[in-house]
């Protein structure tokens, strides 16, 4: 069986949705054989990240960056998964209230350090999330279905 690793950082009732549609999409019923583990960033490990076959992960934009805790994720596990990990799909979501800028230029630069392989386009926006819900359950169905067989 694979498995996908979703690790990110909802500390809001609006991020919380955003993720619930990301993990609802993720948990497609017609996805068969991916088993998906959800982190929150802080508590993900490098075990996690060794045990998993494919990433999305998730962050607000705050003052022009990803959040603290998705940066102390990475800091935390980078040296360890870097090689072994390398070519593995992944892709990533940034909401953010004014500007993702900084935060999209982050996840890029850590990914491809990472070598990391962009399997769907993310999903970065600022502003309202009712309007990108679908496009939430889209990714985390499109990451889920690409580790199937």
């Amino acid at each position: 069986m694979s498995r996908l690793l979703v690790v990110h950082h909802s500390p809001t009732d609006t991020l919380l949705r955003l993720t619930d549609a990301v993990l609802g999409g993720a948990r497609d019923p017609a996805i068969e054989g991916v088993e998906v583990i959800e982190r929150q960033a802080l508590d993900a490990t490098v075990e996690d990240v060794l045990d998993a076959d494919g990433y999305l992960l998730g962050t607000s934009a705050n003052l022009g960056y990803i959040s603290g805790a998705l940066k102390h994720f990475f800091d935390s596990v980078y040296n360890d998964v870097r090689e072994p990990t390398a070519k593995r799909p992944f892709s990533f979501w940034i909401r953010g209230g004014y500007d993702t800028t900084g935060a999209e230029r982050a996840m890029e630069s850590i990914t491809t350090g990472l070598q990391w392989s962009l399997a769907a386009q993310p999903l970065v926006f600022t502003g309202d999330i009712e309007p990108r819900l679908d496009e939430a359950t889209e990714l985390g169905g499109t990451l889920a279905a690409l580790l199937m067989g």
